[in-house]
């Protein structure tokens, strides 16, 4: 007699687990599928584990749950994703760590999970030589009949469970794949890089939604030309009246609150300065088609941070960082340079990794590649993390000088204005049209003093004025 116990649909193929199978090879059961390895778990007066929230690192103790991908009485495989949960950096995705039946969701949607604490009760009866929560160390145990492109021989690989799923799917082997995260670790931006070098595309993101402003035509008055009309932003649902409501601070708001009341105990210097780009505009449009027919988006940004690292070697204070108590300076070696994005998820920072050994072209794609994720808002603690100094591109929404707060431990900030055109002089004192932008710094007065601002800021603004200038101290 078979006595059937669960019945799973995947990819229209039924995996049945049986409860009592007599005569059977348990073997036979063996589910295969070309991009993941599923094994068959028999849970019968199976054990009620607790699958805590592991250390996602980043010294984060509590995050927000923003999706369950899994509902009580869920068969789960290892690698399965369960949830996705929101740090004040970032978003993870956890994934289980058994294969079992999913018996308890200890949270509700928005609410707050607690590392260290339970987040699901799982039946299994797997709980042989469970690897630490984590990471996995070494490529899942796969029997002797068994090879997938996961096994690594030799030598030991740090990568978590989702970015070994996520490898799978595209059948990479991870020791092609060159880590970037701490001890080597191989982050999911690296299996993307990879993607992007072997097929030229990366994984598709989820666009942004467009936000569609209705142009309010005017009709023509005898003082207006007929040709002229007026484009006027409406504001859509509008609430005239209503209660007040009160929310709780949580992700990334909370993480503002608490960047901004570490920054408010840093004695802020503030300095002030224009640049014109006339040269950098007829530089940018030259290189448009040809970034384009690379695949790469080419704004003025990549040649803002390029100047700035330029810049960060000739005076390596402004990529430094104080301890809590403004004892010890740590001059970093790598210009971590981050950018401000205006998202739906608030303010986020992502930050270019090692400026200073990248071409303007490189800048260029890493941005482009940090602005899709965090439109889809899916940006990654690594793209978060680890910034030295940032840049501030105001001018996108409109602004022109602006008073930029510094995001600690970093000492130094700039905010870029919008480009206007502006009548100037030249050295004969004729009036030309010049490309005019306005750019505003604030620095750490403590260990950074305003004749080092301004001399930077003027070796930045002459790489600007002059790009060709730029070839000089490129490596």
């Amino acid at each position: 007699m078979l006595c059937i116990r669960h019945i799973r649909f995947y990819s229209n193929f039924c995996l049945l687990k049986a409860k009592y199978i007599y005569g059977l090879d348990k073997s036979a059961w063996r589910y295969r599928h070309p991009h993941r390895l599923f094994r068959t778990t028999f849970v019968s007066n199976g054990q009620i584990v607790q699958f805590k929230l592991s250390d996602i690192g980043e010294g984060i103790t509590e995050v927000t749950v923003k999706e369950w991908y899994v509902k009580e009485g869920d068969i789960v495989s290892q690698f399965d994703s369960i949830c996705e949960v929101q740090s004040d950096k970032a978003s993870v995705t956890i994934t289980s760590r058994y294969d079992g039946i999913i018996r308890k969701l200890h949270y509700n949607l928005d609410e707050i999970a607690y590392v260290g604490k339970p987040l699901v009760d799982i039946e299994t009866d797997a709980l042989k030589d469970v690897a630490p929560e984590e990471d996995v160390v070494e490529a899942p145990a796969v029997s002797h009949d068994e090879h997938t492109h996961q096994e690594i021989k030799g030598h030991k690989t740090l990568a978590t469970p989702a970015v070994r799923r996520l490898a799978m799917e595209n059948n990479i082997k991870l020791s092609e794949v060159v880590g970037t995260g701490k001890d080597n670790r191989i982050l999911k931006e690296d299996i993307l890089n990879y993607l992007d070098k072997q097929t030229g595309a990366i994984l598709p993101l989820s666009p942004k939604p467009k936000i569609i402003t209705p142009s309010l035509k005017l009709e023509p008055t005898p003082d207006m030309p007929k040709e002229k009309t007026s484009t006027i932003p409406i504001s859509q649902h509008i609430v005239i009246a209503g209660k007040d409501k009160t929310e709780a601070l949580s992700g990334f708001h909370k993480a503002m609150v608490k960047t901004m009341t570490a920054a408010l105990k840093i004695p802020h210097f503030g300095y002030y300065d224009e640049v014109e780009l006339n040269q950098l505009v007829q530089l940018r449009e030259e290189m448009k088609p040809t970034a384009q027919a690379r695949g790469v988006n080419l704004s003025f940004m990549p040649f803002f941070i390029k100047a700035a690292s330029l810049g960060l070697l000739h005076y390596p204070i402004l990529n430094a960082s104080v301890d809590e108590n403004a004892q010890n300076i740590t001059y970093k070696a790598s210009h971590n340079i981050g950018v401000a994005m205006d998202t739906e998820q608030g303010l986020l920072v992502p930050n270019v990794k090692n400026v200073q050994a990248r071409t303007v072209f490189e800048i260029a794609s890493e941005l482009n590649r940090l602005q899709n994720l965090g439109s889809a808002n899916q940006l990654g603690t690594n793209d978060l993390t680890g910034g030295t100094f940032t840049l501030s591109n105001i001018g996108r929404i409109g602004g022109t000088y602006a008073k930029p707060v510094i995001l600690p431990p970093e000492v130094a900030i700039g905010a870029l204005g919008k480009i206007q055109v502006l009548p100037r002089f030249d050295s004969n004192g004729e009036v030309f049209k010049a490309q005019i932008m306005n750019v505003s710094w604030s620095a750490d007065h403590r260990i950074i003093d305003g004749a080092t601002m301004a001399r930077f800021s003027n070796l930045w603004k002459s790489y600007l004025e002059n790009p060709a200038s730029m070839l000089l101290d490129l490596k």
